[in-house]
């Protein structure tokens, strides 16, 4: 199908669907898509109203089969930087997102879009997988930090970066825009929500040291509505607290906490008959959600969101709109066979409005194994609104 006749059918499914749920009229829609096929036809492209690039966002949540926390996608603030047109205009309206999103701690979900793929246009870029994330820095005694930030904190190096080469420093966001040379620039500390982990029995568990960021937000995937590719869309959720207990300090390739918290509560490690490893992490994941809600920062734990992503299975089947879902992202990574995910199938198939991956703008310094490569791939195709 020719370019233009493909954009137009993807703008004309998402008219009728979004025009219809927000109560207008089929002549509405029809005069709408009138302007759009001129604009295309004239352009090779067109723009979204407010109105329906708000409706879309909405949607793309509400379509992203990997996320468990979809009952919430009507609440989502979304933002119009559009106007945005260099570097430094785009970080301003990234650190007013932190802002807003972080909201003292009762986290807001938010999306911040900014101007859309053209013909002939350099597009903006957001280097970040997430807008906040944990440098990691490879030495010969091994990664001080996040394994899997490695290859992005080797970029910001050779852009002339220097961390405090801790286990927690706060990256740097890199912008490209304009069609100029992608450019650094430091979070200022005062924008940066962190929670100290600690647990409420285990009173040796703070000399862990472990700490993490209050907001996932999201900064790499694209954002297509009807036909229109935004390539810099960055979003938040909160968290759900296995994203950060079971995953982001419990996986082997990334903060690998399990051993110390088995230490720490005196297990015997000598066999794995003894479940060293799931009554280490279930306590770890105990110290998150206790922590994060001793700060007073939202976070949910696996049984609420399952309970939560029942009722949005049910709201959409009242709204007479099939549920999607990928089953394999949706059960929780601790005691999935609690939940009713885990005995329940998922139709997989996409639906636009959606998210989608884009390559990462920097190249690999470092080759890493097929095994770890694939995880790490997994994980930027992860949920919008819950990623580690």
């Amino acid at each position: 199908m020719e370019v233009k006749q493909q954009l137009l059918h993807e703008a004309e499914q998402f008219i009728y669907t979004c025009y219809e749920e927000l109560g207008r009229s089929r002549d509405e829609a029809e005069a709408r898509l009138l302007n759009i096929r001129h604009d295309i036809e004239s352009t090779g492209t067109y723009d979204h109203t407010y109105e329906e690039l708000e409706h879309g966002a909405l949607m793309a949540w509400r379509n992203s089969n990997r996320c468990i926390g979809r009952l919430f996608w009507d609440k989502l603030l979304v933002r119009d930087a559009r106007g945005a047109s260099d570097a430094t205009e785009v970080v301003g309206e990234l650190l007013e997102h932190i802002r807003i999103g972080t909201n003292g701690g009762k986290i807001k979900p938010t999306l911040t879009v900014f101007r859309a793929s053209k013909p002939g246009q350099p597009n903006i870029r957001i280097w970040n997988h997430q807008l906040i994330r944990y440098a990691g820095y490879e030495t010969d005694q091994g990664v001080i930090g996040d394994p899997i930030s490695v290859d992005f904190t080797n970029a910001c190096k050779d852009m002339g970066w220097q961390g405090a080469m801790t286990p927690f420093d706060i990256l740097p966001l890199v912008v490209e825009a304009g069609g100029r040379p992608p450019e650094l620039f430091d979070i200022p500390e005062h924008l940066v929500m962190e929670v100290p982990i600690e647990h409420p029995e285990l009173l040796g568990f703070a000399s862990l040291g472990l700490r993490w960021y209050a907001v996932p937000m999201i900064s790499d995937l694209t954002l297509e509505i009807g036909g229109i590719i935004y390539t810099a869309a960055p979003f938040n959720g909160w968290y759900m607290g296995t994203e950060i207990g079971a995953r982001n300090f419990a996986d082997t390739f990334r903060y690998n906490m399990l051993p110390q918290v088995a230490k720490l509560m005196g297990l015997d490690m000598t066999s794995e008959t003894t479940l060293w490893r799931d009554r280490a992490l279930v306590e770890l994941n105990i110290a998150v959600l206790h922590s994060f809600k001793k700060a007073g920062v939202s976070i949910v734990d696996h049984h609420t969101a399952a309970a939560q992503f029942k009722l949005f299975e049910e709201r959409e089947a009242k709204a007479g709109r099939a549920l999607t879902g990928n089953w394999t992202w949706l059960i929780p990574p601790l005691s999935p066979a609690t939940t009713h995910i885990f005995h329940s199938s998922y139709d997989n198939r996409l639906v636009k409005p959606n998210f989608g991956v884009q390559e990462k703008p920097y190249t690999s310094r470092q080759a890493t194994s097929t095994a770890t490569d694939t995880v790490l791939q997994q994980k930027r195709q992860g949920c919008p609104f819950h990623s580690g």
